[in-house]
């Protein structure tokens, strides 16, 4: 990519942040301070308040711990889909063994009862009654033969009986594993709701003003770290096209925008950030892993510099966000509770790596 369009790509993302930003409800930019007469002393210009930054700070760390605590949320309910599902079907197979063992025992009550009107002889003792020692024989054939098949018939009884056990012990420890990671849900729900309150707590002691520098200061943070990852030349040369696959995951993202993010969210409605990007590529017909952790964990880790528009870049040291690259630097992703899927540069948050879905 050459120097000349870097500075435009630039330019356009500074252009599409600074949109972003105005879009956010309740932000607005600072009026201008009145220019001062010749006469007058001008004031020191404003600087941000350090209250106001340790405000921002303390809203990220919030955001960020209920990010965390989403995404155990997310997992949790995966498992306990697994789990539900397993426990499915091993009822199915449970009734199933059952009424085969009903059936063996059908089998071998109807065997024990053809015993029963023999008398219950000996085959010694039977040939010596008998009026006929040829037929008795031939008898003493098929005599043998279903003495072959009524040990398979007990032995067949006795595997299903041990399946049913197995079964049973089974589903005991899935129910038992369910439980676990509803406890593990319901806690995580907890943590997510306690955060959240916290944030919009200290956002509601706000007065207006203030509200609208917070949000100044948010992305003017956000620029600044967009501005010196683009200057590292991180983006030079990255120019690898998107896949048939990866231009759908892209479309699919793009008509979410606007959308609020609800944690634990995939659509199609509202959105948490892996909802937004498991659901792309859900739609793009490749199904990827529920969190942003395990996307990080199982799918194929890629350089930056051969990130295509489709790669999911994921954030910060624990792998609590992600977004869907979607070229020139910039990202699509589900930022965080009281806002909505937006356009935003790639590098305004600490990137731990790019994955690739489609590899």
């Amino acid at each position: 990519m050459g120097s000349g369009k870097r500075g435009l790509l630039t330019a356009a993302l500074t252009v599409v942040c600074a949109v972003t930003a105005l879009a956010v409800p309740g932000t607005a930019f600072a009026a201008p301070a009145p220019t001062p007469s010749p006469t007058t002393t001008p004031a020191p210009t404003p600087r941000p308040g350090k209250d106001l930054e340790e405000v921002r700070e303390k809203l990220d760390r919030l955001y960020h711990d209920a990010a965390v605590a989403t995404d155990a949320y997310n997992a949790a309910e995966e498992k306990t889909k697994k789990q539900s599902a397993e426990i499915v079907a091993l009822a199915k197979k449970i009734d199933q063994g059952q009424q085969k063992l009903d059936r063996l025992k059908d089998r071998a009550g109807a065997a024990a009862r053809d015993q029963y009107r023999t008398g219950g002889l000996s085959a010694t003792a039977q040939f010596l009654l008998s009026d006929d020692p040829g037929q008795f024989l031939d008898g003493a054939g098929r005599v043998l033969q279903g003495q072959q098949a009524a040990t398979k018939l007990m032995s067949e009884m006795s595997r299903t009986q041990k399946e049913l056990r197995q079964y049973a012990d089974d589903a005991s420890d899935q129910w038992k594993k369910l439980d676990a990671h509803r406890k593990d849900k319901a806690a995580a729900k907890k943590k997510i709701e306690k955060q959240i309150d916290a944030a919009e707590k200290l956002q509601s002691r706000l007065e207006k003003k203030e509200k609208e520098r917070l949000a100044q200061l948010e992305q003017e943070a956000a620029n600044k770290a967009q501005t010196a990852w683009l200057d590292t030349g991180v983006l030079k040369d990255v120019d690898t096209k998107a896949t048939a696959q990866g231009k759908k995951a892209v479309k699919y993202a793009s008509e979410q925008l606007g959308k609020p993010y609800v944690w634990g969210a995939e659509g199609p409605d509202s959105f948490d950030c892996s909802g937004l990007t498991s659901q792309a590529w859900a739609t793009a017909g490749h199904a990827v892993p529920r969190t942003s952790q395990e996307q990080w964990k199982q799918l194929k880790h890629v350089d930056i510099k051969d990130m295509r528009p489709g790669d999911l870049i994921i954030y910060f040291d624990d792998a609590s966000h992600v977004a869907m690259y979607i070229g020139d630097g910039a990202i699509i992703h589900a930022p965080r509770p009281g806002r909505t899927v937006t356009v935003a540069g790639a590098g305004s948050m600490p990137i731990l790596g790019v994955v690739r879905p489609d590899a």
